[in-house]
């Protein structure tokens, strides 16, 4: 897991080129989670990773991980290096979205 120290992203500094088999994903997340950089990836394909960020709106803020440009497919989100954290469906023209899991995981017995 790596971590970095970014600042806020302001309203519509985010651009998603969306259309035919292209579709985007944003994983909201915690605050907790800032600069932290979440992996996913389709099967066969190499992972690819975003960095979470404060995502500054007019009516406040959130914190995500924005992935644009996606090739449509199912994606895992990893937890870690080894663990899925779930999977997402994203579709051609779409934004799919994830929420990253808030209890302890994985589940310690």
């Amino acid at each position: 897991m790596r971590e970095h120290e970014y600042g806020p992203s302001e309203t519509g500094s985010v651009v998603l080129d969306l259309g035919g088999d292209t579709g985007a994903l944003i994983i909201y997340t915690g605050r907790e989670l800032h600069g932290r950089e979440i992996e996913i990836s389709r099967e066969g394909a190499r992972r690819t990773h975003s960095a979470v960020r404060e995502r500054r709106v007019r009516d406040g803020s959130f914190h995500s991980a924005v992935y644009p440009d996606l090739p449509a497919g199912v994606y895992t989100v990893w937890w870690d290096d080894e663990t899925p954290a779930g999977k997402v469906s994203v579709h051609g023209g779409g934004i799919a979205e994830f929420v990253w899991p808030s209890r302890a995981f994985p589940a310690s017995g």
